[in-house]
């Protein structure tokens, strides 16, 4: 309907609902990113919380509790791997199909997948959703200002980085279920179930959720070797990040025109496994309830496993809960770590790590830039870093002391699982059964918060980015 004259008045006609909903996203979504990724993520969690708590998704059709059904929804569209039921055996084939397709579209990233569909459906990819996308592969994207285009993604490369993102997901997860499925067959398992299986672990590789499908888990597959190789391929592509894997399909001949961010991304990954393993190694190869009575290759082999798992992958062929206390500790430390940046991994990323490191070098070589590869990089990254480990702590800190509060078990045991709900690991020591409704809300929140990201969430909250027309005196405050 067009709006008609009446003498100086322009009497615009009523709007649909839909229409003022459809403004109304449209507005958020190209205003502000970040609030509009958690309110996309909010609202697919209560829908599969519904979906989940029906009778036909459990297995005994009798329906899940509420406290069940939001851990598990949060746990699935976060990646995290966590749960309060068996997820082997509770779940319906509704519910497991909710679940494998809840944990890629987590995987891939909401805003990533909202312009993914738009290019499907439009044929286009319009400056909202460049920006939408570029988003989810920086961080840096939802500040306020101009940002750097010599970053890992520039908004005229969008859409090839999507492009990217649904195809190697895809042939990721195909990969690893075709090597998984006559290993599936070679354990006895019938035709319909190795299909099913080989496809479900292969997706729980990938989006480094870590979920089993089978009521034993890894036990049949401890020393088969390439099915644990499988599992350790899909979650290192998963982990390192689209924006690597991007630069990796374009670039794999030419390492010299990586990025700065690739270069550290895979440089901080690779010390980090290395470093995981020895560390494995040395504190788990006297202990008889994990490593130590294998042979060396045995325990080096699962040490490596166990490294790669840390990133955010979430399977183990080991009880969490046998490991010494001092390699408890290292996993909190790997884990809080976590996978590359704009990945389906969790954690604070390597590259904020590297970052951290990189400016404690510039400054006891009393440097005033903090360089890399032959580059610089800006202060503000720097400041960007040191944002995400604080929430990141405060984050994990606070649900340590409510948890510790609600359950009374040892710090040791309550950290491991809040930091593997921050940083939607999902290996576990056994506490996330057993916790009641109040601990499971307690990690639920845990899981969103290190999902949305702490950038996300604090540029979300903030109302509005004043600009200062002025500069206070400065003074130097005593530091150390």
């Amino acid at each position: 309907m067009q709006p008609t004259l009446t003498g100086r008045r322009i009497i615009q006609p009523p709007r649909s609902l839909l229409v003022r909903v459809r403004e109304s996203v449209d507005f958020l979504a190209r205003h502000s990113p970040a609030r509009f990724a958690i309110l996309v993520f909010t609202a697919l969690i209560l829908v599969w919380t519904l979906l989940l708590s029906l009778p036909i998704s459990s297995h005994a059709r009798s329906g899940t509790p509420l406290a069940d059904a939001l851990f598990t929804a949060v746990s699935v569209i976060c990646v995290t791997g966590l749960s309060t039921v068996d997820m082997a055996t509770h779940w319906s084939g509704f519910g497991n199909a909710l679940i494998f397709i809840g944990v890629n579209i987590g995987g891939v990233g909401v805003l990533t997948l909202a312009s993914i569909l738009g290019l499907v459906v439009s044929r286009r990819l319009s400056l909202r959703a460049r920006l939408m996308a570029a988003s989810d592969s920086n961080a840096s994207r939802i500040q306020a200002g101009p940002v750097n285009e010599g970053q890992a993604v520039r908004l005229g490369e969008v859409g090839n980085l999507l492009a990217t993102v649904a195809f190697s997901a895809l042939a990721i997860e195909l990969i690893a279920a075709v090597v998984l499925f006559p290993r599936m067959l070679a354990h006895g398992y019938d035709l319909g179930h190795a299909v099913w299986y080989s496809f479900y672990y292969a997706a729980m590789a990938f989006t480094n959720t870590g979920f089993t499908p089978n009521a034993a888990g890894l036990t049949p597959f401890v020393h088969d070797y390439l099915f644990l190789g499988a599992l350790m391929f899909a979650v290192i592509a998963g982990a390192i990040g689209f924006p690597v894997i991007f630069a990796l399909v374009r670039l794999w001949r030419q390492p010299r025109r990586w990025s700065v961010h690739v270069k550290l991304t895979l440089f901080t990954f690779a010390v980090l496994l290395v470093a995981g393993t020895i560390m494995y190694i040395w504190l788990e190869f006297d202990n008889p309830r994990t490593f130590g009575d294998q042979n060396a290759f045995d325990t080096v082999f699962q040490s490596f496993f166990m490294s790669v798992m840390t990133r955010s992958g979430g399977f183990s062929t080991i009880d969490i809960s046998d490991l010494h206390a001092s390699s408890l500790l290292v996993t909190d430390m790997l884990m809080f770590i976590g996978g590359g940046s704009a990945s389906t991994a969790g954690g604070i990323k390597v590259t904020t790590l590297a970052v951290l490191f990189l400016a404690a070098f510039a400054e006891a070589r009393g440097r005033t830039s903090m360089e890399a590869f032959g580059r610089r990089i800006p202060r503000d990254i720097l400041r960007l870093a040191v944002s995400v480990v604080l929430w990141g702590a405060t984050t994990v800190a606070v649900s340590s002391i409510l948890l510790l509060h609600i359950t009374k078990q040892s710090l040791d045991i309550v950290l491991f699982d809040v930091i593997s709900a921050f940083a939607t690991c999902g290996l576990s020591t056994g506490l996330t059964q057993d916790l009641p409704d109040s601990g499971v809300y307690v990690l639920a929140a845990t899981m969103f918060m290190g999902r949305v990201g702490t950038v996300t969430l604090a540029a979300a909250l903030a109302a509005s980015t004043s600009r200062q027309l002025f500069r206070r005196p400065e003074e130097r405050p005593i530091v150390g």
